[in-house]
């Protein structure tokens, strides 16, 4: 199978690695006390069974030519399975399954697999033949009672050894299991692996969690369970961390944990073999890590998300004592476009992929003129301001004859979706959905003037500074490197703001320093007082701390129906009938340097 990667993390993998030191055929099968385990591991698969981008309703494709989805997957493993052999070889996931798709949301509030569907994702990991998948922090976006019967529904152990049960203080899930691998003519070797997530599942679906789990450090729950892995008996210690190995938090210093810390995971605890790293979406072939008691080098590998990639770790042991350890670690990566979809999962699952791709083709609606999210992430688009328009409006019914009723209403919207569009004419369940991908809820919150300028200027931290009004690139301009986005500010971490009864207007100058970047913030046409009371219309991404925004989690909430937004969008269209984009008052928003309007060529 041929191996792919990024030149910059292959390098930074290979050289002055133990893996240059393991024989490239792994240890000789006549002799007892060596052997090799082959782990293979996959994340963030968000929900991707083929290789279909239900938006488009068409097979995916990327500018990278890249594939997606467990039936490609399938087809890697099996023929992984037959090359290192199958007894010897293991397959992990490190999390982020149910939630990511229309397939996924489909059978998690269309016909919810708590009314008896088995769900794609699970349907299709027993067929594989997973031995143990790790839970991700978007397992917990449509509730304990899904999460629970999506565990209920496989046939290995989803495992989380840091979501602890507020009454117990013990661990909700499995937090690890023991798996006994019997290599022919030799003894048998006992592989603990444990399942970690990242402690942002606290804030993110803080709805679904308060009151019943906490979320500890990965670190400081590591250092619980490998020791008792290891009384237990375990030869070789795997991590499956829905953590990505890049120390970072999105939520700055909102919870006493960070949100990325699979690195120091292998830096601070003993007796770890290796780690499949998640949440990140980033790929990392190969990377070892010191691991600072013990000097002992820890693999670490991530594949790319929805099944674009498959990683292949190779353990090379040797048995010394009764007890079997590694020699010599290597990691590569296989590339799910280089093999077709295996026709098991094929057979298996195409009965609701059809189920699921009639509903996202039918219409509810028609749309006036044409809407794309392309530039939303640097100009004011229709686009931004429909979703704030929906926002703005569920909020301002759901408040009528309440106190609040008579506070300006905004909203706040991220460009999440570059490929999102809504064509003129027809509209259908998918155009509108593929306008909103993430299972957020909407709430609102109340913010003063001040707090709506700190929170612009917060959001404004997501350009680069420049000097000049370009011409530039996009990307000359967007996803500022910040202390809590090393490798890039993401675009979901971009709010733009807008009214709704009246327009919110402001400039955001590029040229000046974050912090000091929103100029001319007027609401109505009038500068905004400081003191006046605003409705926020907000998902609970954002109001429970995502993004680490100023204000938000302390503000007063006072609409919170955990209605998902992209529902409110399908379903405010197939009310309204037809989208009016001359309608929405929304907001008129620029970026600009010393004033004068910064020019971008896509």
């Amino acid at each position: 199978m041929a191996a792919v990667g990024t030149a910059g993390t292959a390098a930074a993998g290979i050289v002055g690695s133990p893996s240059a030191h393991a024989a490239p055929d792994g240890p000789g099968r006549n002799d007892a006390h060596r052997r090799r385990l082959t782990v293979l591991g996959t994340t963030d698969l968000h929900g991707n069974v083929f290789n279909w981008d239900y938006f488009k309703d068409a097979e995916y494709t990327d500018s990278a030519g890249n594939d997606i989805g467990l039936a490609k997957i399938s087809t890697l493993v099996s023929a992984m399975r037959t090359e290192r052999g199958e007894r010897t070889t293991l397959l992990l996931d490190a999390g982020d399954t149910i939630q990511g798709t229309p397939l996924a949301y489909y059978y998690a509030k269309i016909d919810p697999i708590t009314g008896g569907h088995v769900h794609p994702m699970a349907a299709a990991m027993n067929a594989i033949g997973y031995d143990a998948a790790a839970m991700g922090n978007h397992e917990f976006n449509y509730g304990l009672d899904t999460l629970q019967t999506f565990v209920d529904q496989l046939d290995f152990p989803l495992l989380c050894a840091n979501a602890v049960d507020d009454f117990t203080g013990q661990p909700a899930y499995e937090p690890y299991v023991i798996h006994t691998v019997r290599p022919r003519g030799a003894r048998p070797i006992k592989v603990g692996i444990l399942g970690l997530v990242t402690p942002g599942v606290a804030i993110w679906d803080k709805a679904n969690v308060e009151g019943i789990l906490h979320f500890p450090g990965l670190v400081e729950q590591a250092q619980v369970f490998v020791p008792q892995m290891k009384r237990r008996g375990a030869d070789i210690v795997i991590v499956s961390a829905h953590s990505g190995a890049d120390t970072s938090s999105s939520y700055g210093d909102a919870l006493p944990y960070p949100e990325n810390a699979a690195t120091l995971v292998a830096e601070q605890v003993p007796d770890i073999d290796a780690i499949l790293v998640g949440h990140a979406h980033a790929e990392i072939v190969e990377r070892f890590v010191t691991n600072t008691a013990t000097g002992t080098q820890v693999l670490l590998t991530e594949p790319l998300r929805w099944g674009m990639r498959l990683s292949v770790m190779d353990l090379d042991l040797v048995e010394e004592r009764g007890r079997w350890r590694v020699e010599s670690a290597r990691a590569h990566l296989l590339n799910a476009n280089s093999v077709p979809q295996d026709p098991a999962i094929v057979e298996i699952l195409t009965a609701d992929h059809e189920i699921v791709r009639d509903y996202v083709n039918s219409v509810i609606g028609t749309n006036l003129t044409a809407m794309s999210a392309q530039t939303s992430r640097y100009e004011d688009t229709a686009a931004m301001d429909f979703i704030n328009h929906v926002q703005s409006d569920a909020v301002t019914q759901a408040l009528a004859g309440t106190p609040e009723a008579g506070l300006p209403v905004l909203s706040i919207a991220a460009p999440f979706n570059r490929d999102a569009a809504i064509p003129a004419g027809e509209v259908t369940v998918r155009d509108v959905a593929g306008m909103y991908i993430f299972d957020n809820t909407l709430l609102a919150i109340t913010l003063t003037g001040a707090e709506v300028l700190a929170y612009l200027e917060q959001s404004a931290a997501y350009f680069k500074q420049v000097s000049g009004t370009g011409p530039f690139a996009p990307d000359d301009v967007t996803n500022a490197v910040t202390p809590t986005a090393p490798n890039g500010t993401p675009d979901y971490n971009y709010d733009i703001m807008g009214g709704f009864t009246a327009p919110l207007t402001y400039d955001i100058d590029i040229a000046q320093a974050p912090g000091s970047r929103i100029v001319g913030l007027s609401y109505d046409g009038v500068p905004i007082d400081t003191a006046q009371r605003f409705v926020i219309a907000i998902n609970n991404y954002r109001q429970s701390g995502g993004g680490n925004f100023p204000g938000v989690t302390t503000a007063p909430v006072v609409y919170n129906a955990q209605v998902e937004i992209r529902q409110l969008i399908i379903d405010w269209v197939t009310a309204v009938g037809q989208i009016d984009s001359s309608t929405f008052s929304a907001t008129d928003w620029r970026l600009v340097a010393n004033g004068e309007p910064v020019i971008i060529q896509a």
